[in-house]
C-alpha cells in the first residue's frame, strides 16, 4: 500500500496541540470515565476535521482498500452466527415507530447486508450529498489502514480527550459547562424522544455536514457529537498506565485480551475505546457529548455512527 508521507506543516487540515498536563475523565457521569486523574502528554498534530467520505474516497482510489464492511465475515470468529449474518454488511441504526424499552439496543441498531461507507443508510442509500460528512462505516482496520496510508496514526484516548477540551480543564463538555449555551446547539446529537422522535431542524436527520458547529478551542470541529471516533486505547475501565519498557509487548497483550466482551465470552474480538458521541446521543438516552465519554467498539465492527481523525507525532 503506497504510503502518502506529508510533513505535518505540509498539512494545512492539521492543528497543532501543545504539549500539557490536564484532568482526564469525570467523577459525576458514568462510572467507566471515573476516576478523573492527572495526565500528561506530549505535543502532536490532529486533524482540524474528521475524515470526510471525500477524503476516504481518495484513499480507497489510490489504494484499492476495501473495507470490513464490504467483506464477508469469518466464519471461525463467530461460532454458531447465522451465516445470513456474515454476509458484507454493517450496523445501521433505524428509528423505532415509538417508544421501546432502552436497555436493549436491537431495538434500533439493524445489520443491513449492503451497508457500508458507500451505503450508509442501506444498500439502497448513496453518497449523493454527503461528501463533506464524516465517513462512516469504517473499523479498525480500515482506519488503521487509512492512516498508514497519510504518514499518520490514530490518536491515544488520552491526546484525543486532551485535543477536545480545547484548553478548558475539567469543563463537563468541550465549550464549557452549560450542555446549550444560551439555547444554542454546540454539536450534533439527538433533540426528541430517543430513539423515536427525531426533532432536529438542521435538515440533516443522521450526520451533518462536517463543521456545522463551532470549533473548541484549539481550532477542532466536531470532536463532540457527529460521529463517534476510534482511539488506539484497548478498551478497559481501569486507568491505564504507559505501557513502555521491557514488558511492553506482554503488557499490550494483556490489554488487548482483557478487552475482550465478557458478555460474549465465546467471541474473542477485542475492543477500542471511542470518544465523542455521536448525532444519537441525546439526553434521555446517551448523555456521551462529552470529553470524558467513551465507549466500547469491537475491532471488527463498523457502524452508521463511527468514523475517525488521526494524528501526526513528532
Amino acid at each position: 500500500m503506497q504510503r502518502q508521507l506529508r510533513a505535518p506543516d505540509q498539512r494545512p487540515d492539521m492543528v497543532w496541540i501543545p504539549g500539557g498536563g490536564f484532568r482526564m475523565g469525570s467523577d459525576i457521569h458514568y462510572p467507566e470515565e471515573a476516576p478523573m486523574r492527572p495526565v500528561e502528554v506530549e505535543g502532536f498534530w490532529i486533524d482540524a476535521r474528521p475524515v470526510s467520505n471525500r477524503d476516504f474516497a481518495v484513499f480507497v482510489e489510490a489504494t484499492g482498500w476495501v473495507t470490513t464492511a464490504e467483506k464477508p465475515a469469518d466464519p471461525a470468529d463467530y461460532p454458531g452466527a447465522d451465516p445470513a449474518m456474515l454476509a458484507p454488511s454493517s450496523l445501521v441504526f433505524l428509528p423505532t415507530a415509538g417508544p421501546v424499552p432502552l436497555n436493549d439496543v436491537r431495538a434500533w441498531w439493524h445489520y443491513l447486508a449492503g451497508a457500508d461507507w458507500r451505503h450508509p443508510y442501506g444498500p439502497d442509500s448513496s453518497l449523493e450529498g454527503l461528501a463533506d460528512h464524516p465517513v462512516v462505516h469504517v473499523s479498525w482496520a480500515d482506519v488503521e489502514a487509512y492512516a498508514a496510508w497519510a504518514g499518520a496514526e490514530l490518536p491515544t484516548e488520552a491526546e484525543w480527550e486532551y485535543a477536545a477540551r480545547g484548553g478548558l480543564d475539567a469543563r463537563i463538555y468541550a465549550w464549557g459547562d452549560a450542555f446549550e449555551p444560551g439555547g444554542k446547539p454546540m454539536a450534533k446529537t439527538w433533540h426528541g424522544r430517543f430513539p423515536f422522535e427525531n426533532l432536529d431542524k438542521t435538515g440533516w436527520p443522521r450526520t451533518a455536514p462536517i463543521g456545522s458547529y463551532p470549533p473548541n478551542g484549539y481550532g477542532l470541529v466536531d470532536m463532540i457529537g457527529n460521529t463517534w471516533e476510534w482511539t488506539t486505547d484497548w478498551w478497559s475501565t481501569a486507568s491505564a498506565e504507559p505501557v513502555k519498557g521491557c514488558c511492553a509487548t506482554s503488557r499490550a497483550q494483556a490489554a488487548m485480551e482483557a478487552s475482550y466482551d465478557p458478555n460474549q465470552p465465546e467471541i474473542r474480538i477485542p475492543r477500542k475505546v471511542l470518544k465523542g458521541g455521536s448525532h444519537l446521543c441525546a439526553p434521555s438516552y446517551c448523555r456521551r457529548y462529552r470529553p470524558a465519554a467513551r465507549h466500547a467498539q469491537p475491532v471488527d465492527t463498523s457502524t452508521s455512527h463511527v468514523g475517525f481523525r488521526v494524528v501526526v507525532r513528532p
